[in-house]
């Protein structure tokens, strides 16, 4: 099995609803996201995709996140915006418009050290 990696970053801020700690109030972060695509086969190139081609994807994705109130997208006002949530935000809204890929997992990195992942 072949998998490749590319990582994304953003911004914005979120409050967890019933935290009953410091995250219940509204903080932000600088987000880092990595998708990962695997495939049995390679192209004629030799490639699972052109990184390029899945960097765009992730992009697009986190550019609709960036520098917003995470609470105040639609997704997220009935789904609490955790970093779990948050991965499984960006492999279903990838895979939605990318139903031919095969994500393997997506990683959202809250800070340098704590991370979620969201796979299917």
């Amino acid at each position: 099995m072949y998998t490749i990696k590319v990582r994304s970053k953003f911004s914005s801020a979120h409050n967890l609803r019933g935290h009953k700690g410091k995250c219940e109030a509204l903080h932000g972060h600088n987000w880092n996201v990595e998708v990962a695509v695997s495939s049995a086969e390679v192209d004629d190139m030799g490639m699972v995709l052109d990184f390029t081609e899945l960097k765009k994807i992730l992009n697009e994705t986190t550019g609709d996140l960036d520098h917003k109130y995470l609470n105040e997208i639609e997704y997220f006002k009935e789904v609490n915006p955790t970093s779990e949530n948050i991965a499984r935000y960006v492999y279903e809204k990838i895979l939605f418009k990318n139903p031919d890929l095969k994500i393997s997992e997506v990683i959202v990195w809250e800070t340098d050290t704590s991370s979620a992942s969201y796979s299917a």
